[in-house]
């Protein structure tokens, strides 16, 4: 987080430079930087997780051509689950609000968002890993089922991780 943190200060133009001089002005500044960090943030989780959604879709679509059938009903709950969360995160309340936010996010929730955020970025890996094992086992009926049921748990986890960010916000 601080890396996007460091991208959005590093744009900042000469005025907001010189209004970070004023008292109490600074801290404005840097909730403002938090927000869009934060929002910088959310919009690369979503990307990541959109390329494996796509993927998925890929995959339906070999299935289909493979005659297997019975599979891309399975690999949808996975595809819908996965879209509910990019959904989800890319609507997300901003990490950190402004003076008249109505949902107030204080530093020690903050600290939580950001270990949720880390947290979805891991998710993004083990859910590429789940879809390269659902690849790889596109040839193996025995295998198939649990490389896909592992898919499916995995997206819907992504789902559990956001709603309980999302409960951090919202008991800001």
């Amino acid at each position: 987080m601080s890396d996007y943190l460091a991208k959005v200060t590093s744009q900042q133009d000469p005025f907001k430079k010189l209004l970070g001089y004023i008292p109490g002005f600074s801290g404005y500044i840097e909730r403002t930087n938090r927000r869009e960090a934060d929002k910088l943030v959310r919009d690369t989780v979503a990307q990541r997780f959109n390329e494996q959604w796509k993927r998925i879709s890929d995959l339906q679509s070999e299935m289909v051509s493979n005659g297997m059938l019975s599979y891309v009903d399975d690999m949808e709950k996975a595809a819908i689950q996965l879209r509910t969360f990019i959904d989800k995160i890319t609507t997300a309340p901003r990490g950190y609000s402004g003076m008249f936010d109505a949902v107030k996010v204080n530093e020690k929730e903050l600290e939580a968002l950001y270990q949720y955020d880390l947290a979805f970025f891991d998710l993004a890996d083990q859910v590429k890993s789940g879809l390269d094992n659902v690849e790889a086992t596109l040839n193996d009926e025995a295998g198939l089922p649990a490389a896909i049921r592992n898919i499916t748990s995995l997206a819907r986890n992504a789902v559990d991780v956001y709603n309980r960010r999302n409960e951090v916000v919202s008991a800001g």
